[in-house]
This record gives structure tokens, C-alpha cells and sequence, in this order.
């Protein structure tokens, strides 16, 4: 079956089949999801019409047929199910038992259920249970294992289910959309057969503006053609891998906690996150938490010693009284009565002293951090006396150290805690280090070595697990067996504390995650934002995904490997994309090698011999000189030996995490966190959708983590700041959007439609500045960029403004977004578009031509104690002097066209309401911004107003002068007018 490529159904294992026309089976055609025959009829006859991996329904005329046939076989189908004596019916979600061997051979191939949960040596030993069996005589099933194995009916149905965008709200949506674009050609063909020929360059300068900003309008709005909602059911995974009396099945987790500046990222922020992990509402062997310190400070590490003895009190408080968060600082800080619902009588009396023991603890973590204020000049040196081997932050041997485990403290019941693990990689003068990405990429291999969980969640240093089942909403689909197989990671919304309510410069960003993120769901899935992510370990390695045709021996190795469609025909591929696939094919060769030989020929191969075959093969090129690390990758389902030595282990990973570890292999290239840009995330998840995977988005209804947003307006425009100056770096590099990943059509493309969105919405900031200035030039000089309007031209204007309106309406009914977050975000798109999209764009053009790269500046966690004190801080940076210089001359505009309107009487009020109109669209949206340079107190930086009104009365004065824009009046034929009507 391996042999023959055919597909295989993504349910039970077996081959798809053919149709009456002898064509492959096809049951959803939007995302041509592999179900074979059986399964599909067993979908319709539990009334499931709509595909479980995209929502689209399915085609009429295959349900038609499965009516008919249904009706017309029942009897016939119910006397042969009650004659068989199998368990292995193929029926869905019921593992079946290894040892049967069903009789039944009819179309569909063999119909018993491959189990998929246990290991291969399970299988192996079952295997030989079974070849004992005499041929001629049908295997029995002992009763006891029989009522063992048989799941409860909430354990056989689905983890997660897609249910699509009600009809009516997405079908007028979809209409409106449609509609905007025919009136956005009509509009477009009146303004270019209109000219101004008075104002000729201003004319030409909107239109150029307007038709960039429609070309954007069509880069976001389409991604958003399909949303769809999706729903976890947490009991049901309990039910199906947390049996009672047995083992807990479920998948392990490692937690990834990255920090480099304890003074910008304090250390008791970071330690909430830890404590938040630690205490996690999974079973604790599963769970391990790996903080990364990027910039081995001794502040951290200490402050970790204390953390570590803090959760042995703070894990069982939280698991004995189900507390939501498990942040401790968040959580006594909620203003709510903690009395509701807690019915134990001790509560009252263990929330007391937890809370003072809390308190003591900040006080020993905050006595840490002043001590840090001022570095000794010997350096810092540890209890023992030696010096901290991190004292030069630049050239420092790689640091682990291993608090919590299996092997650790305890809690103070007794009972086991999660893995802590502090990691620090090894830094070296003449080393590229790659920064997050980098320590991202040390954390995979470290944990690899030490614990290799299956899957990886990453957060950021201020992003606590605020919802304490998050990782069983993410198992319900990286566990199930139906959607889990090719999904690379799920993605979970960012939410944040300590914003004011109006959240008045979009720190939320609620449009993007809960409208954007919504819509590219129901294409391939969401980006990577970099948190609140888990990862399939094996995504992160380069692999494909397993639905993608497997390898064979040979020639035809790397040829299958870049197939992506389920068909015998190979598709064309371009030849970069045939040089890079043929870069991993030994890597991906191995993999698919071993799979057969895991599945194929697992009873004919003992141990040695297969890893004498995982040894002929060069994994060294692509992941790096360790063999315990290499052994790792081919663990699909994760786990260390039970063989290995826990110091031999730490050893390894000390070796892992060397500076030049990563030299001459794939990490950062094809494998891990992708280099190349400052936000890794989006350049990371875009790679992992072009091999053909999907991601998947979660929300659960109570957020499953939070963040500390940077609100005051001059770190919120920096943090916009990075994140379009890597945007701009991908645009600028081999993996753009444009050009990359075209081969064997894995990307599909209005999920291409959203990356190229991602990567081009900064240039947007050179015609958003021009087009906020024009409204300024009109009122100053009298001129206008629209000609005199014609009936049909203002209907045009008028319908235009209406399909805006409307589709935001529509859009926010189907979202559940509030106008005042769409409002918010309209407003910060036109002030982030005009400062910190603009230097980033220059500053991309400064790293491409001239080599010169900026610095990353990490954005200060911490708040002020008043509540929002930090909203009304205004800091100097250069960022606020472009909007600042647009209001200041749009307000001089608006004075300047009212004086004229009154020096020339009411006829030139008719054409002064254009003007204004367009120069209050500008100051409307800038309100926020001048609202934060005010300040609490008009504390503004003196030198941003300075240089503001300096350009402003600069611009002002040069444009009255220059005036480039209006048609000169040729001298003679004034001079002839004047000499005739005798002046």
C-alpha cells in the first residue's frame, strides 16, 4: 500500500478508494481533506455534512448518493454487522484491538483501525502475539480486553469541530466586497479621465496614492474571504487519554521562556510567567520549563533560585483550589470576591498565608534587583565564591542548570513538580548569535536532548498562562487524529493587562487577532505572532507533513518528497524550488525510510540494525555534530532512552548550545526559528506553510494568555517600529512572498495574499504621508485634487463611502469586534503609518544598499505604580516629529482656508468643505497622537515642538513661494490682459 502512492484517509488508515468514475475519491473539494468512502458515509449518517478540517459543506450529489444507498442497503448492512464478530468494523473513532484479523475484504481494502497512539514496539509485540494464532482459526479477543479497550462514546467523538460563518452574515459580507471592487474600478476610471489641470501635480499625486491604498484594501480584505470558528471539547480528551487506573496518555510539553534584560524585563514579570507554567493544569511528568536568560545576568538566574522555591508552596495551592490565573501577581491583584464558589473552609486561611508568603518573596526578588542596580568591579560571583561565569555578557561558556524534575525538590506535600530548567547559551566574540531567534533555536536542541516533548510552547518573558487548561485546548488538535496530522503549530490570540479601557493607541490589537487571524483560519492558518504558540516539534525540524506523499527507496526519493499534491502525476516545480528540495532529500529520505521501516518492516529490523541505518545517513550536515540530538529527531513521538545518563545528558546538552554549533548546518536556514529577520515569527510560521503544513487558531473562551503591552505612546511606536522593519527585511530577502515558495503549489495563495500583506503594509507609509499632506497644500494654496463634480461622479463618491462603511459593519458583525476597537485601529494604522512605518522603510533601504543595520531595543515591561501612569509618559525619539509636523500644518491650513473663505465671500464656502473635510479626516485620526504628546500635565518634550513648528512654518512658507503643484500663468498674457482693460 506504502508502495503504491495512493493517498491514504486521514480517519482509519486505509487507502481513499476510487469513485464510480474510477477518478480518486474527493469528499470536500475547497480542501481536498483524504476520507475514504466508509468514513464519508459514516460522517453523513451521524448527520456531520460539513467537512471536519475546513467547514465547507460537502457536494450535494455525493450526499444524494449516499441517501440512496443508505436506504437501499440498511437491511442488508444491519444482518451482516450483526453476524460479524469482529471488533475491527470500520467505524470511526474506535481503536481497534491489534490482535484480530478481520475476514471482511470488500472495496474499501481492510477495514480494521491501525492505532496510531502506541508505540511501534507495542505493535511489535502484539504482532508476534498474533503470528502464534493458528492461520485457519480466527483470532478471539478475551472479554476483559475487550471492555478495556472499547472507548466510552464522549471518547470517540471529535476533539475540536470547525463550524463556518453563519450564510447570513458571510454571504452579504462577501457581496459587499464584491460590490466595492466594481465601484473601485468605476471610481478609478473617473479619476484618471478627469484630470486637474490647474493642480495637475497634486491630481496626480492622490491618484497614485489611492490606487496603492486599493491595492492594499484587496492584500487584507481577501485573506478574510473564508473565517471560520472553531470549538475544543477538553472532557473528551480527558476521556480518550486520561483513562482512570491507567497512565496519563497524553502528549509531553516543553515550555520555552525567552529573556535578555532583567533591568528592561524585570525579573519578578518573568517569574510570574514561570510560576504560571509550573503550575499548569497538566499532568506534571508532561510538563517542562526551559527560561532562557540571552544575556547571562546573575539578576536572573538568582531570581529563579528564589522562584523555584517559591512553587514548591505556590503548585499544590493552585492545583488544590483550582485558582484562575496561576500568576500570583495577577491573581491578587484581580478585584473580585476570591470567596465566590470556594466552598473548602480552609481556603480563606491558605489564601492569607499564601498571599503574605508572596509578599515576602517579592521582597527577596526585589532586594535582588537592587543590588543589581550597580555591577561590582571585580564582576559578581556566586555563594561558593567563584565568578559568575556570565560576567561578560559578550563571551561567556554555556551555563544549564536543572531546579525542578523528577529528580529535584519536591513540592511541599510531596508531590513531583515540572522540570525548571535554566539555560543560558554560550557566547564568543566573532560569533553571530542572531539574537531571539538564536536562543529560540539553543532551547530546541537543549530540550531535545533533556526531555524531547513532542510539541513546544513558547511565550515570551511577560505573557503568563492566564487560562490553566491552554495546553488541552491545544492537544484537542495537535492530538487528534483527524486534524492533528499536518498541522505545524496552533496559535492562540495575545490578550493584555494594565491597557487603559479606550486603549487609546490599539495596544490590543483586536482587529488583527480577531478578524484577520479568523479569516486566514479558514485558509491554511494563522501566522506565528511569537508567543502563546505550540509547536510540532517535528515542524520545527524541517519535516513535511506526514499527509504529504512518502519517499521511496532510489531515484525517486527527492521527487516524491516535493510532490504536495495527493496525485500520481508529478507537479512542476520551479528549479529553486527543486534545488532547495534537493538539499534535504538525504534528511527527509532518512525520515520517510524509517517510517517504512516502522510501519512496513518493524518485525524483520531489531535495534541495532536500524540505528546502523540512521548512522549511514548525513544528518550531521544539516543538524549539527551530536549524535544524542540526531537520535532525538527521529522520535516522532518524542522521549529519551530509558537508558541515558542524566549527567552524560547534560553534557550533550552543554555541547548543543555552543556558539559554533550551528556553523555549516541547516538551523536558522531550513530548520528551527528562520534568521534573517527581526520578527522571526512571521519569517518562522511562513516557511512551515510553504512545506505544506497548516496552523491552526485557538480561542478559548477565557483567554489562555496574557501579556504586559508597551502603552505609552513613544514604546508603542517603537514596538510598531520592529515590527515593520522586519517586514521590511523579508521583502528585501530570498524568502519574500512574491518569489518565494511557488513550487509545487503548497502555499495557497489568498493565504500568499496575507504574507505579501505582512511584508508590504510599510511602504504604505510613503503615499499615506503624501496623501495626509495634500489636504494641507489644497487649503494653502486654493487648489483642489477633484474637479467639479458631475452627477455620476458623486454618486460614485457616494457609493464608494457607503461599501466602506458597509463592509466595516458587516465585518464586525461576523466578528464580534466593537466599533471602537475597529475606530482604534483605523486611527493607529494612520499614526504608526506616517512615523515608525516611514523610518522603517528608510532603515530597510539603509541595510540594503549600505549595509547598515539598527538596533534592536528591547521594550520596557515594567509600570509605573498608578494605574496607566505610564500611558501619559512622553519620551524623545524621533518618531514623533512626521505627525507631529502633519497636525501642525493641517491646523494651519484649516486657519489659512477660513481666512480666504472670508476674504472671499460665501461663493468660496462651497468649494472650502472639500478642503476641510479631507484636512479633519487627518487631525481625527492623529487625536490620539496628540493627546499622548500632551501628556498628563502638557509635559511635551520641548525639542519635539520645536522642530515641528520649524518644519511646519518651513513647508508653509516654501510651498507659498515655490507653489510647484498649480499651472504657472504665463507673463505676457497677463501683461495683455492688464494693457487691455487699461490698469
Amino acid at each position: 500500500m506504502m508502495e503504491s502512492g495512493a493517498p491514504l484517509c486521514h480517519t482509519c488508515g486505509e487507502q481513499v478508494g476510487h469513485d464510480a468514475n474510477g477518478d480518486l475519491f474527493v469528499a470536500c473539494h475547497e480542501c481536498n481533506y483524504h476520507i475514504c468512502k466508509s468514513c464519508f458515509e459514516y460522517e453523513i449518517k451521524e448527520g456531520r455534512k460539513v467537512c471536519l478540517r475546513c467547514g465547507s459543506p460537502y457536494d450535494e450529489n455525493l450526499l444524494d448518493d449516499v441517501e440512496k444507498k443508505g436506504s437501499g442497503n440498511q437491511s442488508t448492512m444491519a444482518s451482516h454487522l450483526n453476524n460479524s464478530q469482529d471488533v475491527g468494523i470500520h467505524a470511526r473513532h474506535i481503536s481497534s484491538v491489534s490482535t484480530v484479523d478481520s475476514e471482511m475484504n470488500d472495496e474499501y481494502g481492510n477495514p480494521i483501525w491501525k492505532n496510531r497512539v502506541e508505540s511501534w514496539k507495542d505493535k511489535k509485540n502484539k504482532k508476534k502475539k498474533s503470528n502464534t494464532k493458528p492461520e485457519t482459526e480466527p483470532a478471539q479477543v478475551p472479554p476483559e480486553q475487550q471492555m478495556e479497550e472499547k472507548p466510552s462514546a464522549e471518547a470517540s467523538e471529535p476533539l475540536s469541530i470547525v463550524y463556518p460563518i453563519p450564510r447570513n452574515k458571510l454571504t452579504p459580507y462577501r457581496a459587499v466586497i464584491i460590490m466595492r471592487l466594481i465601484i473601485l474600478g468605476l471610481f478609478f476610471h473617473y479619476r484618471i479621465t478627469n484630470p486637474v489641470d490647474s493642480a495637475f501635480g497634486l491630481w496626480l499625486t492622490s491618484v497614485i496614492c489611492e490606487i496603492w491604498f486599493a491595492f492594499s484594501w484587496v492584500l487584507d480584505q481577501f485573506p478574510k474571504w473564508k473565517p471560520v470558528n472553531r470549538e475544543t471539547f477538553i472532557e473528551r480528551l480527558s476521556a480518550r487519554y486520561e483513562r482512570e487506573g491507567e497512565p496519563s496518555q497524553l502528549a509531553a510539553v516543553d515550555f520555552f521562556v525567552s529573556t535578555v534584560d532583567p533591568l528592561k524585563e524585570p525579573p519578578l514579570i518573568t517569574a510570574n510567567t514561570v510560576l504560571s507554567i509550573l503550575a499548569v493544569d497538566y499532568p506534571v511528568d508532561k510538563v517542562s520549563c526551559y527560561v532562557s536568560d540571552d544575556g547571562a545576568a546573575m539578576l536572573t538566574f538568582e531570581s529563579l533560585v528564589e522562584t523555584a522555591e517559591f512553587a514548591r508552596k505556590w503548585v499544590p495551592f493552585c492545583k488544590k483550589f483550582s485558582i484562575e490565573p496561576r500568576a500570583p501577581e495577577f491573581y491578587f491583584s484581580q478585584k473580585i470576591d476570591y470567596l465566590k464558589d470556594k466552598v473548602q473552609p480552609s481556603f480563606v486561611k491558605e489564601r492569607r498565608a499564601m498571599k503574605r508568603d508572596y509578599e515576602e518573596y517579592k521582597v527577596r526578588v526585589n532586594a535582588l534587583v537592587a543590588k543589581a542596580q550597580k555591577t561590582p568591579d571585580e564582576g559578581w560571583t556566586m555563594q561558593d565564591g567563584t565568578p559568575w561565569p556570565g560576567n561578560n555578557t559578550r563571551d561567556h561558556p554555556g551555563m544549564i542548570q536543572v531546579f525542578l524534575g523528577n529528580t529535584g525538590a519536591r513540592d511541599i506535600e510531596g508531590n513531583e513538580l515540572p522540570r525548571l530548567v535554566y539555560v543560558s547559551r554560550e557566547k564568543r566574540p566573532g560569533y553571530q548569535h542572531h539574537k531571539k531567534a538564536g536562543a529560540e533555536n539553543a532551547l530546541v536542541r537543549v530540550s531535545a536532548v533533556l526531555t524531547n516533548a513532542p510539541y513546544i510552547l513558547n511565550l515570551d518573558c511577560d505573557h503568563y498562562v492566564n487560562n490553566s487548561k491552554a495546553v488541552r485546548e491545544a492537544m484537542c488538535i495537535l492530538m487528534d487524529p483527524q486534524v492533528g496530522r499536518d498541522v505545524c503549530y496552533v496559535q492562540f490570540p495575545q490578550r493584555f493587562d494594565g491597557i487603559d479601557r479606550s486603549d487609546r493607541y490599539a495596544n490590543r490589537n483586536i482587529v488583527f487577532f480577531d478578524v484577520n487571524m479568523k479569516g486566514l483560519d479558514g485558509i491554511q492558518g494563522p501566522m506565528y505572532v511569537g508567543t502563546g504558540c505550540v509547536f510540532n516539534r517535528q515542524a520545527l525540524y524541517g519535516y513535511g507533513p506526514p499527509s504529504m506523499p512518502r519517499l521511496r527507496k532510489g531515484k525517486e526519493s527527492s521527487s516524491c518528497f516535493s510532490c504536495c499534491c495527493p496525485t500520481k502525476k508529478k507537479p512542476a516545480q520551479d528549479p529553486a524550488e527543486v534545488y532547495r528540495d534537493a538539499k534535504r532529500e538525504d534528511l527527509n529520505a532518512a525520515i520517510f525510510n524509517l517510517t517504512e521501516i516502522d510501519s512496513k518492516f518493524k518485525f524483520y529490523y531489531d535495534e541495532y540494525e536500524r540505528s546502523m541505518l540512521i548512522s549511514q545517513l548525513s544528518f550531521e550536515k544539516t543538524f549539527g555534530l551530536s549524535s544524542v540530538f540526531i537520535e532525538s529527531t527521529l522520535m516522532e513521538n518524542g522521549g529519551v532512552p530509558e537508558s541515558a545518563n542524566s549527567s552524560t545528558l547534560i553534557k550533550e546538552a552543554i555541547h548543543v548550545i555552543g556558539c559554533g554549533f550551528e556553523e555549516k548546518t541547516e538551523w536558522g536556514k531550513e530548520i528551527g526559528w528562520i534568521y534573517g529577520s527581526v520578527t522571526e515569527d512571521i519569517l518562522s510560521g511562513f516557511k512551515m506553510h510553504c512545506r505544506g503544513w497548516r496552523s491552526i487558531y485557538c480561542m478559548p473562551v477565557r483567554p489562555a494568555f496574557k501579556g504586559s503591552a508597551p502603552i505609552n505612546l513613544s514604546d508603542r511606536l517603537h514596538q510598531v517600529l520592529r515590527w515593520a522593519l522586519g517586514s521590511v527585511e523579508i521583502f528585501f530577502s530570498r524568502h519574500c512572498p512574491f518569489w518565494y515558495g511557488y513550487g509545487g503549489g503548497r502555499l495557497k495563495w489568498l493565504q500568499r495574499l496575507a504574507y505579501i500583506n505582512t511584508i508590504v503594509y510599510p511602504f504604505t507609509s510613503l503615499p499615506l504621508i503624501a496623501y495626509c499632506t495634500i489636504p494641507a497644500v489644497c487649503l494653502l494654496t486654493g487648489k483642489f485634487i477633484i474637479p467639479t463634480l458631475s452627477n455620476l461622479a458623486s454618486m460614485l463618491f457616494l457609493g464608494l463611502f457607503i461599501s466602506i462603511i458597509v463592509t466595516a459593519v458587516l465585518e464586525l458583525r461576523w466578528s464580534g469586534v466593537s466599533i471602537e476597537d475597529l475606530w482604534r485601529n483605523e486611527q493607529f494604522w494612520v499614526i504608526g503609518g506616517v512615523s515608525a512605518h516611514l523610518f522603517a522603510v528608510f532603515q530597510g533601504f539603509l541595510k540594503m544598499l549600505a549595509g547598515i543595520d539598527t538596533n534592536f531595543t528591547v521594550t520596557a515591561k515594567a509600570a509605573d505604580d498608578t494605574e496607566f501612569g505610564e500611558l501619559y509618559m512622553v519620551k524623545w525619539t524621533t518618531l514623533l516629529i512626521p505627525p507631529t509636523t502633519l497636525l501642525i500644518i493641517n491646523i494651519v491650513g484649516v486657519v489659512a482656508g477660513f481666512s480666504d473663505a472670508l476674504n472671499k465671500g460665501y461663493e468660496a464656502w462651497g468649494p472650502l468643505f472639500g478642503k476641510v473635510f479631507f484636512a479633519f479626516w487627518v487631525i481625527l485620526h492623529l487625536y490620539p497622537f496628540l493627546k499622548g504628546l500632551m501628556g498628563r500635565q502638557n509635559r511635551t518634550p520641548t525639542i519635539v515642538v520645536l522642530w515641528s513648528v520649524l518644519l511646519a512654518s518651513v513647508f508653509s512658507l516654501v510651498w507659498v513661494k515655490i507653489n510647484p503643484f498649480v499651472n504657472k500663468v504665463d507673463s505676457t498674457l497677463a501683461g495683455e490682459t492688464c494693457i487691455s482693460i487699461d490698469c
